[in-house]
């Protein structure tokens, strides 16, 4: 925190880095050695980090957060290019794969509670959205949650489509 009001810093140390975003030292030393965030170390051999750092930590962490794995992190920020306008191409090409899983994250809170085509015809719709599992027939696993074009009514296509 700079109470000061003068020119905030642009290198942190890791203490620094780890007190700002809320990541753990060990996490970010993780991080590193994953080549998810770089640093260097100082003339007294202490990790410094470019303060632009803390925006790739906060990525890092709320992906992490909604279910991303650190290898596909690491790949989209791999592709970043340097400068602002970096972060404008990392969103677009993410966006896509983002809207995919929030609509599948949709489907599962939404549907939950009724029939989602696995089989197990345990919920009281099942027999009514899945009549003897003969969704069965398209594939495995929860077709009417994945979002089949072959679901039943007011259930979404893999595209999206009702």
């Amino acid at each position: 925190m700079n109470r000061g009001g003068g020119p905030l810093p642009q290198v942190l140390s890791v203490g620094e880095l780890a007190r700002r975003s809320g990541v753990s030292v060990s996490a970010l030393h993780f991080w590193e050695r994953e080549g998810l965030i770089h640093g260097w170390r100082s003339a007294g051999n202490q990790r410094r980090y470019e303060r632009a750092t803390l925006r790739r930590v906060a990525i890092i962490k709320v992906a992490q957060a909604v279910g991303i794995p650190l290898a596909e992190i690491r790949t989209r920020l791999d592709s970043l290019p340097r400068g602002k306008q970096g972060w404008a191409k990392l969103a677009g090409d993410w966006r896509a794969d983002l809207d995919r899983r929030i609509a599948l994250l949709t489907r599962l809170r939404d549907r939950l509670d009724g029939c989602i085509g696995c089989g197990c015809l345990s919920v009281d719709d099942c027999p009514l959205r899945n009549p003897q599992d003969r969704v069965a027939e398209e594939g495995a696993g929860p077709r009417h949650l994945l979002g089949d074009p072959g679901c039943p009514p007011g259930h979404a296509s893999s595209d999206g489509r009702p």
